[in-house]
């Protein structure tokens, strides 16, 4: 566990969850910063989740490639892709498939949410061209964010499970 690091992981986390979810955007400023930043921990070997650089590297380049189809069919945003890979870079490959799991399980949670909330017909979803629902002009649930939630709780968990041995 290293405290620099981790804080780095959390700042960066909360400010793109934070952007996502105020206006469905993320900086590219903000993804090349965190991905910097995972990049440099992982090779001065202080990363939160203890990765290589070598590690850290493929788990950007899988990142991105796992969720590149998903954005060149057009149901997800650019910034989750980017994200994902930042994320690949901080986590490492091997958590990916687990961040993904849990981000879709909240991103489905929300989404039921937001039907029932709205009173959204289920007739109404999956119009051509247009989100599948949006609230106040957004599309609806903020991916980005569903993506770090996880992330940050396996740290915690990380760090916790670190702390008990």
């Amino acid at each position: 566990m290293n405290l620099l690091s981790d804080s780095l992981f959390v700042a960066w986390s909360t400010s793109v969850a934070v952007c996502d979810c105020r206006s469905r955007r993320v900086s590219n400023a903000l993804v090349v910063a965190g991905l910097a930043a995972a990049l440099a921990c992982a090779a001065l070997g202080h990363g939160p989740f203890g990765i290589s650089l070598d590690q850290a590297v493929l788990g950007a380049l899988i990142g991105l490639g796992a969720l590149l189809p998903f954005f060149a069919m057009g149901v997800m945003g650019a910034a989750d892709v980017k994200v994902f890979a930042v994320l690949g870079a901080w986590c490492g490959m091997h958590a990916l498939v687990g961040l993904w799991i849990a981000a879709s399980l909240l991103a489905g949670i929300h989404a039921v949410w937001l039907l029932m909330s709205t009173r959204t017909r289920l007739a109404a979803i999956g119009r051509a061209g247009a989100p599948t629902f949006e609230v106040a002009g957004k599309r609806a649930t903020p991916y980005v964010a569903c993506l770090t939630v996880p992330a940050m709780s396996w740290m915690a968990w990380h760090a916790f499970a670190a702390g008990v041995q």
